[in-house]
């Protein structure tokens, strides 16, 4: 930590300036006087400094408390499918480790956008390993922002696809707190509690999340194959003096969460799955999943006379801890290459050893089973001054930023020959085989400066972003190592004009960016992109609608290799470069509360459209590209999705509906039909819900997911069709007070 607190050092050195200028007014007073300033938009709509959505000059979009309260989603691509431009590739069907993408981005455990709690980094190691294996407790949070385009450039390393801000509960200024206890198929059940306190000066919030069910694929032995976790959360702000012109605010965030999941890369062959698409094949009774994560967070506010300007310094660090006990190989063949080749004569011996119906009968039919251990941390320290200033008529809202940032992970993987014998996997007792021993560690400074520039109905917002990002990777079985320095500048701008009240065309271009894996040689290109954004956007009251159109542009598409999408361990984080490439599309959005008497309707819709294709040829050993030609569609993009929400609520009771669709996505780069390629399943599925307010203090809630039982193919990463959720009824309450 120490060239964090000397980077702070620095760093208020250098703003101390600007936080003296922004306070101390001119001494020769404009001829023109500045126009009065504007009420500041409530804190709920602001996404970039001090602009509400509907001013944005870029692709913007929160959800609220009340909409994610209306479907209590626990599943993270649920609630994001309901955003235009970000669609998901499903795997475990309950959202423990999402595969997100937004306008085209590799979607592999999320590691291609910024994700953020409350503002700040929340993946194990961002830099170093940027995989999503942790994700918090949707239950716990009262807002959600995704942010795209040139908006996004506030916020990285990776501004390709943009960012998304998942915001916590705030420290409350009374006493308040409630309890959610749900129940449902599948051994599901849910307690949620928070309590909290408070007034202008000082305050506290204590929040608890218990989440489990018993799962829905099934084992022959009856075993479970469900989830457990656990986010337990503390929060304190104190206020030195509320009455002060200048205040200073402290706020402490403590954290900590666990897991245990019986979860499985295997899946099934294509046959087996359109049979039973819940089934689980015995050689997978062994994987089980167990991680924890604690979290430290501190901040100091400091807030001019009347909001004038704004000083945060945060400082924080995570440390994660997981072991995956799983299936990892054959002896003689890769899970992977046998549930896609079942009848193949070289395969169909060990897919039966798989399935549990033949026994090992050779060392080829080995199976090897042991723990990715990684451990993970995740430091460093931000500042982000805000202020306003005039230039005659025209309004500046200033947003500069700098952050210090360090992770690591550490690899631990060895595994352990298991033979198949009358359905039940026993050990073979060979010695214990290390395949990985590594570590990778990332050292990044990280800058950014936007100017929100308004001038009556022109809205223009340019801004830049700079990285410079050293690596080092050790490779302790191969007895080497590697360093790598990256300097990035993405600079891009935004513009919005209010052409009627509440109507305006918005249009944008920035560079994009994602860096390379820790030790990069000198022939490892990060990822650019140019990105260009163009549309409309109407926003009056609670009505909105929105029509974008985007363009991505990469000069160096690039996929880092993780296990998740099917890797071999020798390909392990390593970086596949796949040249040029474009991925466009359109995005629609509209959304209105209607009020007829004592009912309103919320409804929304999103439609989204996105093609990606190759513009070079290359081969690759990353599974998901293989020998590819120039004009092959990009995988793992759907051409179609749609999503509609529908509610009726009265103050007494509700009623809502969700629908989402998801037109079938390429799993592996190709020109052929998409009815011939390997591809997921077309999608289509219902989710309803209702609620009664029994007292003002007490809600009961119900929510059947996928109310038509569909059954789907979502993917087959790493190894084999995964399913989707069956129908899936849950009843629960709410207690306020």
């Amino acid at each position: 930590m120490r060239p964090l607190v000397a980077g702070l050092a620095a760093l208020g050195l250098v703003l101390a300036p600007l936080v003296a200028h922004a306070q101390e007014p001119s001494s020769d007073p404009p001829a023109d006087p500045p126009p009065p300033p504007r009420a500041p938009p409530s804190p709920d709509e602001v996404v970039v400094p001090g602009t509400p959505v509907s001013r944005t000059a870029g692709s913007a979009h929160v959800m609220k408390k009340e909409q994610l309260e209306r479907y209590e989603y626990d599943d993270p691509g649920a609630i994001l499918q309901q955003v235009p431009g970000v669609f998901v590739r499903g795997e475990d069907g309950i959202g423990l480790r999402p595969n997100i993408s937004v306008r085209g981005v590799n979607p592999d455990r999320s590691k291609k956008l910024t994700l953020m709690e409350d503002g700040i980094l929340f993946g194990p190691a961002p830099y170093s390993a940027p995989a999503a294996y942790y994700f918090p407790l949707m239950t716990r949070m009262t807002q959600v922002r995704v942010l795209k385009g040139p908006s996004a450039i506030a916020y990285g390393p990776h501004t390709v696809g943009g960012a998304i801000d998942f915001v916590s509960r705030p420290v409350p200024r009374r006493t308040t707190g409630a309890v959610d206890l749900a129940t449902g198929e599948y051994g599901y059940g849910k307690v949620h509690a928070y309590f909290g306190s408070g007034d202008e000066k000082m305050g506290f919030l204590v929040e608890g999340v218990h989440l489990a069910n018993t799962g829905f694929t099934e084992l022959p032995s009856g075993v479970d194959t469900g989830s457990s976790r656990n986010d337990w959360l503390i929060k304190g702000a104190y206020t030195l003096d509320p009455d002060a012109k200048t205040k200073h605010t402290f706020q402490i965030k403590l954290s900590y969460a666990d897991e245990v999941s019986n979860e499985t890369y295997l899946g099934q062959s294509d046959e087996d799955f359109r049979v039973n698409p819940l089934r689980r094949y015995p050689a997978s009774a062994r994987d089980r999943m167990e991680n924890h994560r604690t979290g430290v967070v501190a901040s100091h506010t400091l807030e001019g006379p009347s909001s004038s300007y704004r000083l945060k310094t945060t400082i924080y660090r995570f440390d994660y801890a997981r072991s995956w006990n799983k299936l990892n190989r054959m002896g003689a063949a890769g899970a992977a290459d046998v549930l896609a080749n079942p009848n193949d004569p070289q395969f169909s011996g060990r897919k039966a050893v798989l399935d549990g119906r033949v026994d090992s009968g050779n060392p080829g039919d080995t199976l090897y089973i042991g723990p990715n251990d990684r451990r993970f941390v995740s430091e460093g320290i931000q500042t982000v001054l805000s202020t306003e200033a005039f230039t005659g008529p025209v309004e500046h809202r200033i947003e500069s930023g700098i952050r210090f940032h360090y992770d690591r992970i550490a690899r631990l993987h060895t595994e352990s020959g298991f033979v198949m014998s009358g359905g039940q996997l026993l050990p073979t007792n060979e010695p214990v085989l290390t395949t990985a021993r590594n570590s990778a560690s990332t050292h990044a400074v990280a800058v950014h400066l936007v100017d929100v520039v308004s001038w009556r109905a022109l809205t223009v917002t340019p801004g830049a972003r700079v990285e410079l990002i050293g690596s080092r990777s050790e490779d302790y079985l191969a007895q080497k190592n590697a360093d790598g320095l990256v300097a990035a500048v993405m600079p891009g701008v935004g513009v919005f004009y209010e052409l009627l009240p509440g109507f305006g065309a918005l249009a944008g271009v920035h560079r994009g960016f994602s860096p390379p894996p820790p030790g990069a040689d000198n022939r490892t290109k990060p990822e650019y992109s140019v990105n260009y954004e163009a549309g409309a956007r109407y926003a009056r009251g609670a009505a909105r609608a929105e029509l974008i159109g985007f363009f991505n542009d990469y000069s160096n598409l690039t996929d880092v290799c993780t296990l998740a999408s099917g890797c071999l361990t020798t390909n392990l984080d390593r970086q596949f470069d796949a040249g040029a490439a474009q991925v466009y599309g359109l995005e629609a959005y509209a959304a209105h509360e209607p009020r007829l008497g004592p009912f309103r309707f919320p409804v929304s819709a999103s439609y989204t459209l996105t093609h990606g294709e190759f513009r070079s040829s290359f081969e690759s050993a990353d599974p998901i590209y293989g020998a590819v030609r120039a004009g092959y569609s990009v995988p793992y993009i759907p051409l179609h999705q749609l999503n509609v929400t529908l509610a009726m609520e009265h103050r007494r009771f509700g009623l809502n509906a969700a629908t989402t669709y998801v037109a079938p996505m390429r799993e592996q780069a190709g020109d052929e039909p998409i009815a011939q390629a390997v591809a997921t399943d077309e999608q289509i599925w219902v989710d309803l819900g209702a609620y009664v307010n029994v007292a003002r203090w007490l809600k009961v809630y119900t929510n059947v997911r996928n109310v038509s039982g569909a059954e789907y193919i979502i993917g087959r990463r790493p190894y084999g069709a995964r399913p989707n959720p069956p129908r899936w009824f849950q009843i629960g309450l709410k207690a306020h007070f």
